[in-house]
């Protein structure tokens, strides 16, 4: 492809060379082995390397065109260098242009929030593919095209992986696409290149706030925000605290939804539905339109996460009947997952590995009146210790137990990161104990049930690792339960 068909989309200055040459490839990674002569090679600033240092390796090994922000000293003079503001931009807006813009041959609903994230896209894609549609996925947990299943990376994929994979949709025969838009890849510009013709805001908390993060929440808040400057109708829950501030230079067209009487789609008559060794809750969707649905899960965010699929999909002119069907049945993996191993008490796994996560979880799950409430967790290395001290307070105040233990320690001493934990637990009245191992601490939960109880692992959800000194070792807690049970457990 011409550069300068690739460049079209963008500002840019040409300050060497010749944009009137072709491009066979394109390169946002220095350390890739197969560069065909003539490639074009992103400069990208990154948190511990910059791309710019690389450049003039890259011309050795074949790459004749540089996207920058800043002048390169030591390029070939028959190098082309195209000068941008942000090659980050430049690379999203390039890598559209390199793969057709495939997103313009499908639906795009992008959902961003703190928490809900992961749950409404699967639940949006359940719906659809009840409707008829042909639906892909991109998200913290798995990417989807058709059969296919990649695991995920990243929440949102690098701008070049998320276009090609758009292409790859399109060629599969895919009509839609549902995606988590996570903070960081708004700040990156991944999502850059295209327009959503959907963008959803679920809710907003204190979050992914520390080194190599965010610097502030009102940073944090920033980036969420973008979203609603790059779709075409925008869906947001209207009772969160920070829904103006994240709509407040909107340039589309906004619909709300909520239990809160003001909104264009609201939740009314909620009611907890417990049946042995189930936990559910039933509502009657009313306002942009009407019907009655019950999932099959737990809670005041339960219904926060179906209500906001249902106003998806009222876009798509879903039957009232498939829409019910669908979230009455719907499950997502590590999302208050139920782990079926004994009808005398109640084992969840969630994703919960933040307070505002954790205990909205842990007072839901209170409201069901379960005999205790025992609550597993830990929390990751090198990430904010506040988070640590939040978690800590919210369990021992909602928890009838606390069992401690390890999350994913990366670079940090497991019992360093306890003893953060028992910083915030110890300020309330609680009851804990401490099991750095894991895999031991879920065998004691199960060990020491006991009728009525309601026990819930935390932090993990979906993930099937432990990441220890920079390397993920296997640990899937389904598979460790199964094992634990096969090994000898025999209280259940």
């Amino acid at each position: 492809m011409k550069l300068e068909q690739l460049l079209q989309q963008i500002d840019y200055k040409c300050i060497q060379g010749s944009i009137d040459c072709d491009v066979p490839q394109l390169i946002l990674d220095s350390r890739q082995a197969d560069i065909t002569y003539g490639a074009l090679f992103f400069c990208i600033p990154g948190a511990n390397f910059d791309g710019h240092d690389f450049a003039p390796a890259m011309a050795e090994k074949g790459a004749t065109v540089f996207v920058v922000s800043r002048p390169i000293p030591g390029l070939p003079k028959e190098a082309t260098v195209v000068l941008v503001e942000d090659t980050r931009y430049a690379m999203a807006h390039i890598s559209a242009a390199w793969f057709g813009h495939p997103a313009k041959k499908l639906k795009v609903i992008g959902i961003t929030g703190t928490k809900g994230k992961t749950t409404t896209t699967y639940l949006v894609k359940s719906i659809l593919e009840n409707a008829g549609r042909k639906v892909g996925l991109v998200g913290t947990i798995e990417t989807i095209i058709g059969q296919k299943h990649i695991p995920a990376k990243n929440t949102t994929p690098e701008s070049y992986l998320l276009q090609q994979t758009f292409a790859e949709m399109v060629e599969a025969g895919l009509d839609t696409v549902v995606m988590e838009v996570s903070s960081q890849a708004l700040m990156q510009h991944r999502t850059q290149g295209f327009v959503f013709d959907f963008g959803i805001f679920t809710n907003l908390s204190a979050d992914h706030i520390g080194p190599n993060e965010h610097g502030s929440f009102e940073e944090y808040a920033a980036c969420k925000a973008l979203l609603f400057k790059q779709c075409k109708v925008g869906i947001v829950n209207g009772d969160d605290s920070n829904v103006e501030l994240i709509t407040r230079a909107h340039t589309c067209k906004l619909e709300t939804y909520g239990l809160g009487h003001h909104n264009d789609l609201q939740a009314k008559d909620l009611t907890l539905d417990k049946d042995p060794g189930a936990l559910g809750i039933s509502f009657r969707v009313d306002g942009l339109t009407q019907m009655d649905v019950t999932v099959p899960t737990p809670g005041r965010f339960s219904v926060y996460n179906a209500l906001c699929a249902v106003a998806i999909c009222r876009h798509f002119d879903v039957p009232k009947d498939k829409v019910r069907s669908s979230l009455a049945k719907a499950k997502v993996k590590g999302r208050i997952e139920k782990v079926d191993i004994s009808d005398k008490f109640t084992l969840l796994i969630d994703y919960a590995h933040n307070a505002m996560s954790l205990q909205s979880l842990l007072e839901t799950l209170k409201e069901y009146q379960p005999g205790r409430l025992v609550c597993l967790f830990g929390c990751g290395g090198n990430r904010a210790k506040s988070r640590r001290y939040e978690m800590g307070e919210v369990s021992g105040n909602l928890a009838d137990l606390t069992v401690i233990t390890s999350d994913n320690p990366r670079f940090e001493k497991p019992l360093d990161i306890i003893e953060d934990i028992k910083v915030g637990i110890q300020k309330t009245d609680g009851k804990y104990m401490e099991i750095p191992d894991r895999r031991q601490a879920i065998g004691y939960v199960i060990e020491n049930a006991r009728e009525g109880d309601l026990i819930v692992l935390a932090g993990k959800g979906h993930e099937d690792y432990q990441e220890i000194e920079g390397v993920k070792y296997p640990m899937d807690e389904r598979i460790i339960i199964q094992e634990l049970l096969d090994g000898g457990l025999h209280h259940i």
